[in-house]
């Protein structure tokens, strides 16, 4: 992992060697237009063109080169109230652009995925040591939710949910936030204008009023010449794709947890037929025991025992209709509602897909909303380290104002003249109290960590993925056991019941058959909703949930 740091925090492209010409050319030129201000720009323009050529030619080896020359300040300022003033400012920018082609000898690189541990990803259910070999480049998380997800009451809930979640509606509002924060981030490469309009009117004891007025503009550019801007920019380019990763991953979540309570709705309907069942059955042995006691056939305890598993069975009728309404609730507030009744179809009638693609791992990391989030965070840190170097560079401004006023200081005059003036300054940091390596230090220990988060989110998903393919092969082999189960208590129940009326079989028999019946519906019906819902985690384990 500590080479692949590395990699990610060293600019490509910077070279080991000085570019000692293009320093030398530099070096002449600055001399040159600091001493020869006023009436050669042609010959200083001949040199300036002559060092361009020469870096455009060695822009590989010449990175060193520039940071050694652009440690040294250099500053002017110049008047357009004289004419080799705007001369000066010409050559200025020309060394700037000259300074512009050596800093950026690649000093600057964009961001490129590092190396990432994908190996075994995701393990075999049916094994215990072997890893999931996949040949299939398809991904079950690709489908569209409509194409997995066939109830029609399902798709409306869905559907609704889209619409009116308040937390998608704020993962949105978090995009636009972050378009916003781009645009101005963009908006910073521009010069900043301001106008301040100012107008005195003055009286020297009694004499006529004077009326003096100003209408000054100024402007203010930061030449970004080291990166400053441009990878403050980049890392908030990579902020905004994790927050639209965010939002599908809110989406992906919504859609699986929506399929979920309502798949949960449906067992727990079933669950309460199953129960309705057994109470008649249950009443039935009731009374039939009573009979029983009343000829003489049977005692009074197994009457009692008979009704106690009456009562038994109807406080459980009575607890799966308090399920059923909290979670008609938790899905009322899913889909933006207050809790109400939850129209839907039944259990039986559901068909999800059997038959599974996971796709390879590298297709894994880009389906799944949030590893792609957590590599786009390392991404923003990279940039981060290259805003925390960009700091230690020279920072160069120019500023140009111009004022149009009657004010010329000694006297009022009329009508107005126009005051312009510019001034070019480049700022070189020395010492700012550790804040710069601090900072640098911070941005490349963030970077380390956000690598490690998006490792682990990888590991993460496989693990899921893992978990509910395991889950669904578990579940589906359980509903098949569970199945043959009911099957023969269903026999035994009929059995004990005659036998009982025969006096073959004890009131104990009869009664645990009929317990051991309603379990065996119950766990048939939980192990279906469990394999269904192992369908639903794994679809977002893989990224579903898109339209």
């Amino acid at each position: 992992m500590k080479s692949n740091i590395t990699n990610i925090t060293s600019a490509k492209g910077l070279q080991t060697k000085y570019c000692k010409g293009a320093e030398l050319l530099l070096s002449g030129s600055v001399s040159y237009i600091k001493e020869q201000r006023n009436g050669h720009g042609k010959d200083a323009h001949s040199l300036l063109k002559d060092t361009t050529s020469c870096l455009v030619g060695q822009r590989r080896e010449c990175a060193k080169g520039a940071s050694t020359m652009l440690k040294k300040n250099v500053s002017f300022t110049t008047s357009s109230t004289s004419k080799s003033g705007w001369h000066n400012l010409w050559l200025a920018a020309a060394l700037l652009v000259t300074v512009f082609s050596v800093s950026s000898c690649g000093l600057y690189s964009k961001y490129e995925r590092p190396e990432v541990n994908t190996q075994g990803l995701i393990r075999n259910p049916y094994s215990a040591t072997d890893t999931l070999a996949v040949s299939d480049t398809a991904s079950f998380g690709n489908l569209p939710w409509r194409s997995v997800f066939t109830d029609h009451h399902l798709q409306k809930l869905i559907q609704q949910g889209l619409e009116k979640n308040t937390d998608l509606q704020n993962a949105a509002l978090d995009v636009k936030k972050a378009e916003a924060q781009l645009s101005a981030v963009r908006l910073s490469f521009l010069p900043s204008v301001g106008i301040s309009p100012q107008g005195t009117l003055s009286s020297w004891d009694g004499s006529k009023t004077s009326k003096a007025y100003q209408l000054p503009v100024a402007a203010s550019w930061n030449i970004d010449l080291f990166g400053n801007l441009l990878s403050s920019k980049r890392s908030t380019q990579k902020q905004l794709l994790a927050t639209h990763d965010y939002q599908q991953a809110v989406q992906t979540s919504l859609v699986s947890g929506i399929a979920n309570l309502y798949y949960t709705l449906l067992m727990l309907d079933r669950q309460k037929e199953i129960v309705s069942e057994i109470t008649s059955i249950t009443k039935n042995t009731w009374d039939m025991m009573a009979l029983q006691m009343k000829y003489g056939r049977a005692r009074s305890t197994s009457v009692q025992s008979a009704e106690a598993s009456y009562y038994s069975v109807l406080a459980q009728a009575e607890d799966i209709e308090r399920q059923i309404r909290e979670v008609e609730n938790s899905l009322s507030l899913l889909v933006g509602q207050s809790g109400q009744h939850i129209v839907r179809g039944r259990l039986s009638e559901q068909m999800l897909p059997t038959e599974f693609s996971t796709g390879i791992p590298l297709q894994l990391l880009n389906n799944r909303p949030d590893v792609h989030a957590a590599e786009m965070a390392l991404a923003s840190c990279y940039h981060d380290v290259q805003t925390a170097r960009s700091r230690f560079y020279p920072g160069i401004n120019i500023s140009a104002s111009g004022i149009f006023t009657n004010n010329s200081g000694a006297s009022i005059v009329n009508p107005g003249n126009w005051l312009l003036s510019a001034v070019g300054s480049l700022t070189q940091p020395i010492f700012q109290n550790g804040r710069l390596i601090a900072n640098l230090k911070v941005a490349k220990a963030q970077q380390e960590k956000a690598y490690n988060t998006w490792q682990n989110a990888v590991f993460k998903a496989g693990n899921e993925v893992s978990n509910a393919m395991t889950s669904y092969n578990t579940y589906a082999e359980r509903s098949k056991l569970s199945a043959k189960q009911v099957i023969l208590y269903r026999k035994t129940v009929d059995d004990t019941r005659q036998l009982y009326k025969s006096s073959g079989s004890t009131y104990l028999e009869v009664l645990s058959a009929q317990a051991n019946l309603l379990n065996a519906e119950l766990t048939n019906v939980t192990d279906h909703f469990y394999r269904m819902q192992a369908t639903v985690s794994l679809y977002s384990a893989l990224g579903g949930g898109r339209y």
